[in-house]
């Protein structure tokens, strides 16, 4: 299903957790500087918010091009970059940190204060891209 057309999403990001309010303030940032990232690295990326909950009435950032290709979800002490397919994603400099255990999702957790590797990033997220897209090609 080919999801990179429609209005892009550029609704501020919410905390999941509202006991964390005083930590929301990095935790907003990163998200806001990872979906930079995102933008730079596929303008073509759509935006879309999904799986809202009570406990998450902004629901999570998801981008889309040609299928899914990351999420964001600010934790609590952590932002999480999750790539559904990341397990077949080349990492070299080994940026996946969390989701290790299945066969498909791999995730980069980000802790206040620690650097992004922003070139890495940019490329893991091409390389999710190229991917979705060769698979559309394939259908």
């Amino acid at each position: 299903m080919k999801r990179n057309s429609g209005p892009k999403s550029r609704s501020p990001p919410r905390s999941t957790d509202a006991g964390a309010a005083a930590a929301s303030d990095w935790r907003d940032a990163m998200t806001a500087r990872l979906r930079q990232l995102i933008q730079q690295a596929d303008p073509a990326a759509v935006e879309e918010r999904k799986w809202r909950k009570p406990s998450n009435p902004a629901g999570v950032p998801v981008w889309y091009h040609d299928g899914i290709v990351c999420h964001v979800v600010p934790l609590k002490g952590r932002v999480r970059l999750t790539f559904l397919k990341g397990a077949s994603l080349r990492d070299p400099r080994r940026l996946f940190n969390a989701c290790q255990e299945g066969n498909t999702m791999r995730a980069i957790d980000i802790r206040a204060g620690e650097d992004v590797d922003e070139e890495a990033v940019r490329a893991l997220i091409r390389a999710a891209v190229a991917q979705n897209t060769c698979r559309q090609r394939d259908r």
